[in-house]
């Protein structure tokens, strides 16, 4: 059963900190600013747990991928390929958001991020999800500044028995009318009180969805499959637990990026020991290694083309912590980490081709970003209204890479070869970049009443820029369009002297929890200096048809601002013999500018309300769901985004469980609404088919009916 458990903003860390009362003091030290200027903040809504019970689960969540148990946590998503959505806090996306997959830190290696983080691990793999948007605390994870996912897959399971037994094991299947996908999943566990071993794969096949019109929205197919396979021994003091994972994509379309997926094949291990020092707490060391190896070119008549491009990325890491009792109301938490990432990204020659050969295109060449950090947290409770948390975080980051070469030095029509000029001045720099990160944060929880609590935080947290950001050193129309993981049709080029993003935050939430209401209203507000975005340095227009210019740009550091409110309610009306009966709604808003122009930023989540009803009668829940999302007006004028009208749908669900089987029914969409994604980018791949429209934004998907059946052994 799939169980959602909303806890208080600091208890739910499950973490302890550091620095106590002097936290404060060396948080305005270090930023005097951070009084005079509100800093950005956290959603209290996505401060809770989601816990995904495998072996008797009746949500459909568990097959497919991550997206939509993450949705229900207030993450939105850029729509991206079928599994490679990425993630979007408090309005900030990508590497902003520290995304930990059971423990391990996976770098996008790919210059669209066509392999994010969250693109590795199947829904029923998952145990468990956290997150926490804008305060995180430091030991949840550092080089971010818009919050941390943690995603626990990595939680064996013992018994009592002392031989190794059958203990748990599912077998789910699923189908999605309006893309045609089908999905199967499969769960084993044998244990014993010191022994456990278990399996989990997943494989999803998927065509090209259609949208309100009946219209297919062209190269959003996929197909993937992923494979995990756990080993742990305990006795009474330790455990170590060994986890391989590997996944396969042969193909998965990209409708908003200018090239797709054409293989994705990952290999991973994680091994994490536990020893419990009684009554002087928990030791903890995890090493951590995946590799990838990722081509992007083009599968289908959907979108067509021919240019390869080959990337290989390497990430390995260790987390040593500690977890120390000070006295029964104060825990000091201390750490150690470090993470190397390794990037290679060509793009070989094409035989015949004047332009791309005779040379193969060296994008990035043995990239390395190695990170080390230390930091400390201290969480106590000072007395039975109030409680505390505080925390100091270092991180020393350097990042590198070594020469490049263009497809050919040649000039073309007696005209200067950009590429060529750009890779010799590329090499004649001195690449390394070092950046030294702070991270400071403040959590305090006043008990207002039995019912009522006042949440607070504040922090000083700071993410330094990636390869990409750095090191994309292209000029020609053909070589930045192929950076960028926005959906925005333009090109990026590299910039080596970014300095680090640095963003002050401050929240406030309010929670009230009675018998049959709750309510939950979050505040924030964030301040980031030397916030990375683009600059417009050129522009182009490959059909030559008026209105169908996109432009070039290069990262820069501007300042930026960003606030936004979130209100959650949930109420019981009734709970007699025809079942339970409640209603639960939120709304939320987000604003984001560049201080230099007051500009809008860019995918910034118009204002969206959802409105629910549920029933529950013994093994039957019902609900339905009522989502309206307002007209996008706001939009980034340098990077050419769309606006979209205001939408609203209406979705419709039904599961009941009977003995070990659990069947869903659901109907998405029910009224066949046309919307388009107002985070979804312009889709280049209707622009290949036919140009006469320009660039238009991504539709959503039309009406779907949706089942699934899942049954335990």
């Amino acid at each position: 059963m799939t169980t959602r458990i909303t806890q208080p903003l600091i208890f739910n860390l499950n973490l302890s900190c550091t620095l106590s009362s002097i936290s404060l003091a060396i948080l305005l030290a270090i930023s005097p600013q951070a009084v005079a200027a509100p800093l950005n903040a956290v959603n209290t809504e996505t401060i809770e747990r989601l816990e995904v019970h495998g072996q008797q689960s009746n949500n459909n969540d568990l097959l497919g991928s991550a997206e939509a148990l993450l949705t229900q946590q207030g993450v939105d998503f850029s729509q991206a390929g079928g599994v490679s959505a990425l993630p979007i806090l408090n309005g900030m996306m990508g590497d902003r958001i520290k995304i930990l997959i059971g423990g391990s830190d996976i770098t996008a290696s790919c210059a669209n991020q066509m392999n994010p983080p969250l693109s590795y691990i199947s829904a029923n793999q998952i145990v468990s999800t956290q997150v926490v948007a804008g305060v995180s605390p430091v030991s949840a994870g550092g080089d971010n500044i818009a919050g941390v996912i943690k995603i626990n897959s990595l939680q064996p399971i013992f018994n009592n028995s002392d031989d190794v037994i059958w203990q748990s094991g599912n077998v789910s299947g699923g189908y999605t009318s309006v893309s045609d996908t089908t999905l199967a999943a499969v769960n084993a566990t044998v244990a014993s009180k010191t022994f456990s071993v278990s399996y989990q794969g997943s494989y999803e096949d998927a065509n090209s969805y259609v949208d309100g019109h009946g219209n297919t929205v062209l190269d959003t197919l996929y197909q993937s499959q992923n494979h995990a396979l756990m080993a742990a021994w305990q006795d009474d003091t330790q455990e170590l637990a060994i986890k391989l994972t590997h996944q396969h994509i042969p193909f998965q379309g990209f409708a908003n990026q200018y090239m797709d997926m054409t293989n994705n094949d990952s290999v991973g291990a994680v091994v994490r020991y536990q020893l419990d020092l009684d009554n002087d707490g928990l030791f903890s060391a995890q090493v951590n290694w995946h590799r990838v190896e990722h081509e992007m070119g083009f599968f289908s008549e959907e979108k067509t083309g021919k240019m390869p491009m080959e990337t290989t990325g390497k990430d390995l890491s260790y987390q040593l912590h500690w977890q120390l009792p000070i006295d029964k109301d104060a825990t000091l938490l201390l750490g150690q980490e470090y993470y190397l990432y390794q990037l290679d990204d060509s793009w070989p020659a094409v035989a015949g081709s004047t332009m791309m050969s005779p040379y193969d295109y060296i994008n990035i060449n043995n990239g390395e970003r190695k990170r080390a950090a230390v930091f400390s947290e201290w969480q106590q409770t000072l007395d039975s209204r109030w409680w505390l948390s505080a925390g100091i975080r270092y991180e020393y980051v350097s990042t590198n890479a070594d020469e490049v070469q263009a497809y050919n030095t040649m000039s073309m029509m007696g005209m200067t070869n950009v590429n060529a000029a750009a890779a010799e001045a590329f090499n004649a720099l001195e690449r390394q970049r070092d950046d030294h990160i702070i991270d400071v944060t403040l959590l305090m929880r006043y008990q207002l009443s039995d019912s009522e609590t006042l949440e607070l935080g504040l922090a000083r947290k700071g993410r330094a820029p990636n390869l990409y950001e750095r090191y994309s050193w292209g000029q020609s129309t053909m070589a930045t369009t192929m950076i960028g993981w926005y959906g925005d049709g333009n090109g990026y080029i590299g910039n080596p002297d970014l300095n680090q993003e640095t963003a002050h935050t401050l929240s406030a939430v309010y929670k009230q929890i009675n018998d049959d209401f709750s309510l939950t209203t979050t505040a924030w507000y964030s301040d980031i200096i030397d916030y990375i975005d683009a600059n417009v340095v050129g522009s182009f227009n490959s059909s030559g048809l008026e209105g169908n210019s996109r432009n070039i740009l290069q990262f820069t550091n501007v300042d930026a601002t960003l606030y936004g409110a979130k209100l959650d309610a949930e109420y019981q009306l009734a709970q007699q013999t025809s079942g339970k009966w409640s209603i639960t709604a939120n709304v939320s808003a987000t604003h984001g500018e560049r201080n230099d122009t007051h500009q809008p930023l860019y995918q910034i989540k118009p204002l969206q309300t959802e409105l629910s009803m549920h029933h529950k009668l013994g093994d039957w829940q019902n609900s339905l769901t009522w989502q309206w999302v307002a007209e996008k007006d706001r939009v980034d004028n340098n990077r050419l985004e769309n606006t979209s009208d205001s939408y609203s749908l209406l979705n419709i669900s039904s599961s009941i469980t009977w003995q070990q089987a659990t069947i869903t029914v659901a109907v998405k969409n029910l009224l066949d609404e046309y919307y388009q994604l107002p985070l979804g980018g312009v889709s280049i791949a209707e622009y290949k088919a036919d140009n006469n429209n320009g660039f238009e934004q991504i539709a959503g998907a039309g009406r779907s009916l949706e089942l699934s059946v899942n049954y335990s052994f």
